[in-house]
């Protein structure tokens, strides 16, 4: 491929709303990036997978936001998602290494916002 990249256009926001989020396998990613010891791959082999995690990172907080903003006011697990969706924009913001330390830090924000994903879709009281 060479060094030129597609833009996607999407002014209705379609593909934030509609598309499902293919959870399995990236939770599977995610399991064996975190239990990696020393996995000794090239640099291009972690920025793949990273790049692959913040695509993934990035769909998940898309409906972590959408399901937050739905809330009412008064439901805290709203002012919740906005802490991690703050802190998942900060570190989506670093720049990609090609490091396993990089891989395994986008891995963990993959879990911190299914997680949040989770509480948001849970009963009101079943959090409380």
């Amino acid at each position: 491929m060479s060094g030129s990249h597609a833009v996607l256009h999407d002014p209705t926001g379609l593909m934030d709303t509609e598309l499902p989020l293919d959870r399995a396998p990236h939770e599977a990613l995610v399991t064996a990036v975190l239990a990696w010891n020393d996995p000794d791959l090239a640099p291009c082999d972690y920025e793949q997978i990273a790049l692959q995690l913040t695509g993934h990172a990035r769909a998940v907080a898309a409906d972590v936001r959408r399901l937050a903003a739905a809330l009412p006011k008064s439901d805290g697990r709203g002012a919740l998602a906005e802490v991690v969706l703050r802190e998942a924009e900060g570190r989506l913001a670093a720049p990609l290494k090609g490091t396993s330390c990089c891989v395994q830090n986008r891995a963990r924000l993959v879990r911190a916002l299914y997680t949040r994903l989770d509480r948001l879709t849970e009963p009101a009281s079943a959090t409380t």
